[in-house]
C-alpha cells in the first residue's frame, strides 16, 4: 500500500500538480482511522488513501485544500469533546464522531516555483544558474540560447510561444534579451502573464521599449506590469550582482501571504490560464456553513449531502447527520 502511495504522489508530482499528504499521527478509540494512514488530496477536493471515514474525510479535505491554497502545513485534532485551542492545533468539535479523536497532520505539496527567462545575456545565464541552485523550475526562451552555455537541468525553448509555458501563481518572468529583439521579449513576457515581469534595462531603454509596445497597441495597463530595471536597487553592476538582485525581487514576492494587487492584476488581458493555474487558483474554500447535526464546517461548494427544511437548504458533512437531521427537524432547525 505505501508502495501504491509513493507511487501515486511521484505521479502528480510528474504532472506539476498541487496535493497535500494526509497523516494519522495520534487517535484514540474507538476510530477507523490508525496512526500511519495516510491520504492525498487533489486541489479538484478528491481524497486517494484512507485517513478515517465520517465526519473527519470532509473535515481533512478542507483543511487540505487551505493548506494548498497558502502553502502552509497544520495538525488538526477531531475530537467529540470541547477543547481549548491549543498552540499549532487546529481543533474541531465533532459531535457525530463515534467517540475517539484523532490527530492529523496536513502538509501541502506544490510545484516549485518557475522562473521563464527570455534572452540568452550573461545576466540571464546566471540567473539561469542562481535560480536552479534554488530549486526553481528554469525555462529559457531564446532562439540561440541552444549554443549558449546554460546549465544541465534548464528547459531550453529556441522557438517558443506562450503557449509552450505553464503558468501558475508562483511564474515568474524576466526578460533579459539585452538588445536582442528587447521589444519582442517584452511582448512575450506580457502574455505569459506571470506573477512577475521583469526587464533588465536600464530606465531611459525600459521607457522606450514600453513606449514602442504602447504605439503598437498593447494596454497601458498591461505594460504598467513590467518592472524596469528589474530587481532590488542594491547597488548592483556585474551581471552575477544583477542576477542576485532580481531573484532577490522574486523571493520577496513569493514569500508574501498574497500578491500585491499590480502582480495579481496581471490575470486581466492575458491568455485564458492553463487548467493548472486555474486548478491551484481554485484551491481557496468556498462559502461555509455549520452542520446543525454535530457542529462541523461544511464547504457548500463540495458538500454532498443536503437537505431542504423550510424552504432552505441546510448542509451536512456526511450522511448520517443528514439522516439524523431528517428524523427530527424541528430538533436541529435552530442550530440550522
Amino acid at each position: 500500500m505505501f508502495d501504491e502511495f509513493l507511487k501515486k504522489a511521484e505521479e502528480l508530482r510528474g504532472r506539476d500538480e498541487p496535493f497535500a499528504v494526509a497523516t494519522v499521527v495520534r487517535s484514540e478509540p474507538p476510530v477507523s482511522g490508525k496512526p500511519g494512514d495516510r491520504a492525498i488530496i487533489r486541489a479538484d477536493r478528491s481524497i486517494w488513501g484512507w485517513i478515517g471515514g465520517g465526519c473527519a474525510q470532509p473535515t481533512v479535505i478542507m483543511e487540505s485544500l487551505r493548506a494548498i491554497s497558502d502553502g502552509k502545513p497544520r495538525l488538526i485534532r477531531i475530537s467529540p469533546a470541547s477543547q481549548q485551542a491549543e498552540e499549532g492545533v487546529v481543533a474541531y468539535k465533532m459531535e457525530c464522531h463515534s467517540g475517539g479523536a484523532l490527530d492529523i497532520y496536513i502538509e501541502p505539496v506544490l510545484p516549485k516555483p518557475a522562473l521563464v527567462i527570455i534572452g540568452r545575456s550573461p545576466v540571464a545565464r546566471t540567473l539561469a544558474k542562481l535560480a536552479l541552485n534554488l530549486e526553481y523550475a528554469v525555462t529559457v526562451i531564446s532562439p540561440l540560447a541552444a549554443t549558449d552555455a546554460f546549465p544541465v537541468g534548464i528547459r531550453i525553448l529556441t522557438d517558443a510561444s506562450i503557449d509552450d509555458v505553464k503558468t501558475t501563481p508562483k511564474t515568474y518572468v524576466v526578460v533579459s534579451t539585452q538588445g536582442e529583439d528587447d521589444e519582442e521579449g517584452v511582448e512575450l513576457a506580457l502574455g505569459i502573464g506571470a506573477s512577475y515581469t521583469g526587464f533588465v534595462a536600464s530606465r531611459t531603454k525600459g521607457e522606450k521599449v514600453i513606449g514602442y509596445l504602447r504605439e503598437k497597441g498593447l494596454s497601458p495597463d498591461l505594460l504598467e506590469r513590467v518592472k524596469y530595471p528589474a530587481g532590488l536597487d542594491i547597488g548592483a553592476a556585474s551581471p552575477e550582482e544583477i542576477a542576485l538582485s532580481i531573484l532577490a525581487e522574486i523571493v520577496k514576492l513569493k514569500s508574501r501571504k498574497s500578491e500585491p494587487e499590480s502582480a495579481a492584476a496581471l490575470h486581466d488581458n492575458r491568455k485564458p490560464p492553463s487548467s493548472q493555474a486555474a486548478s491551484f487558483a481554485s484551491t481557496a474554500p468556498s462559502t461555509e456553513v455549520k452542520d446543525p447535526v454535530c457542529g462541523m464546517t461544511v464547504d457548500v461548494g463540495s458538500a454532498r449531502h443536503r437537505s431542504e427544511y423550510q424552504s432552505t437548504s441546510v448542509y451536512f458533512c456526511c450522511a448520517r447527520c443528514k439522516e439524523s437531521f431528517d428524523k427530527d427537524p424541528a430538533r436541529f432547525a435552530a442550530r440550522a
